[in-house]
């Protein structure tokens, strides 16, 4: 149960980690006076503080008094958020600040955001620009462990490497080498060696292609292993024969028997290696998915649920094992209450439609007492799920629908899927 906690908060963590990022990027500022702030961990406040006050005194020479305003408010409220914080800072944090207009001239408002990175900031950053600096942010949510991946028959290869949920083919080959001939004697025999020579050809251009790739990725500490799989035995034969540098055959994993050699044989093969890959994400989600299917397809509905309101009935019971959502399910968690009585109702909302909603509910009236109604609160729908997640120790499944498998969630079942603890009638 700890493990599935801990994971869920992860999930949870990262998904709101990627929207802070893309709220982070929507922002622009009219001139050059949006601050962003990277402190990196254990830097001492105190220190921070000093060099803002004296880009506080330099921000005077600004020749723009609309910039220069929004400049210096903008890192007074910076040296506000600092007293706020406690020492030691064990991974740093990042700080944005700045005036950025709603809409029309006139518009701007202060916003602030603080936000603790997922790894320790190594270096100190201050930019003042016209957007917030996120490209650092961007790097903590890369995934650090990639896996390289040759598919080789006599016929093609293909080369790609598996970071995290995406798969990327770097390179396909043809070789040319020609098929098996029906003639005898000596021209059998010559026949073979051309056939052989250009299969030795085809398997060196592959190993260059291969070690071209992969190299650099091994330098910098990126790539975790190989695996080599295709048809028949030319996989093992160019595993055997050293076509890949001696570096990179250190960390071939193994090799698979496979049938295809493109992206759909990339999936077959992560299938086959998914004992030896039980940490890659992708094999994770697949696994996930793969069991509320195998649910789903039984004769009674085995213990698979999906759809909005059947999804949060047995999430509140605390009936559900596995909460399965997809990270583009765009919604909010709305509560509405009366201004008169104690009238409560909470109700999910697809972003696009908030606006709308929100007109309408000034038409309606407290079904109790007659009076008005308003937005008293609005929260992010995975957040909410999240929540109710660690209520009922259910493990959080955040989905990418970049996968094929994810993809089937949200058109099939709009994105909510669970598996339960047992069965409800």
């Amino acid at each position: 149960m700890v493990v599935s906690m801990e994971s869920s908060k992860r999930e949870k963590d990262i998904y709101l980690f990627k929207k802070a990022i893309k709220e982070l990027k929507s922002k622009k500022g009219k001139g050059t006076e949006l601050i962003s702030l990277y402190i990196p961990a254990r830097r001492r406040i105190s220190d921070v503080a000093q060099y803002l006050r004296e880009e506080l005194s330099q921000s005077s020479n600004i020749k723009s008094k609309t910039t220069r305003k929004n400049v210096q408010s903008a890192i007074e409220a910076i040296l506000q958020r600092l007293k706020l914080l406690k020492e030691p800072l064990e991974k740093g944090v990042i700080i944005f600040s700045g005036m950025v207009p709603r809409g029309g001239p006139g518009t701007e408002k202060m916003e602030t955001y603080v936000l603790e990175p997922p790894e320790p900031i190594k270096t100190f950053i201050y930019r003042c620009d016209s957007q917030f600096y996120t490209e650092p942010l961007e790097e903590f949510l890369e995934e650090k462990d990639t896996y390289g991946i040759i598919l080789i028959d006599r016929s093609e290869a293909t080369i790609g490497i598996v970071k995290g949920k995406n798969i990327q083919i770097l390179k396909r080959l043809t070789s040319g080498v020609p098929g098996k001939f029906k003639a005898g004697g000596q021209s059998a025999r010559r026949l073979e060696r051309l056939i052989d020579d250009a299969a030795h050809q085809f398997m060196k251009r592959v190993g260059e292609y291969a070690n071209e790739e992969f190299l650099p990725l091994l330098k910098e500490k990126k790539l975790k292993g190989i695996l080599i799989g295709g048809p028949g035995n030319t996989k093992i034969e160019f595993v055997k024969k050293g076509y890949l540098n001696h570096e990179l055959r250190k960390i071939i994993i193994d090799t698979f028997d496979i049938c295809y050699t493109e992206e759909f044989g990339i999936r077959e093969l992560l299938e086959k290696a998914s004992d030896v890959l039980k940490d890659i994400e992708l094999i994770k989600e697949k696994e996930v998915i793969q069991r509320f299917f195998k649910e789903l397809i039984k004769e009674d509905g085995g213990l698979a649920a999906y759809g909005e309101k059947e999804v949060m009935r047995y999430l509140q019971m605390g009936a559900v094992d596995t909460l399965i959502i997809t990270d583009n399910i765009n919604m909010s968690r709305v509560t509405v209450k009366c201004n008169n009585c104690s009238y409560t109702q909470e109700i999910n909302v697809k972003n696009d439609e908030l606006q709308k909603f929100e007109e309408n509910l000034k038409t309606k009236s407290c079904p109790q007492c007659g009076g008005m109604l308003y937005i008293a609160d609005k929260e992010d729908i995975i957040e909410y799920f999240a929540k109710l997640c660690e209520e009922s120790g259910t493990t959080l499944k955040i989905v990418s629908t970049d996968t094929e498998e994810g993809s089937q969630i949200y058109k099939a079942f709009k994105g909510i899927a669970a598996i339960l603890r047992y069965k409800i009638d």
